[in-house]
């Protein structure tokens, strides 16, 4: 039952990541536009914001 729970917790998490980016050229622009948030969140705990 634990197995099979967790092939099927597998099997959704795998479908989101997969619709969600579509390629990898995709996740590489999600990865990206994350990043910039946090440098942008960065500079402003830098710059007393």
């Amino acid at each position: 039952m634990k197995r099979l729970t967790a092939l099927l917790l597998l099997a959704l998490f795998s479908m989101g990541i997969l619709t969600a980016c579509n390629t990898v050229a995709g996740a590489g622009k999600d990865v990206q536009k994350a990043g910039e948030k946090v440098e942008q969140k960065a500079e402003e705990v830098r710059d007393g914001k």
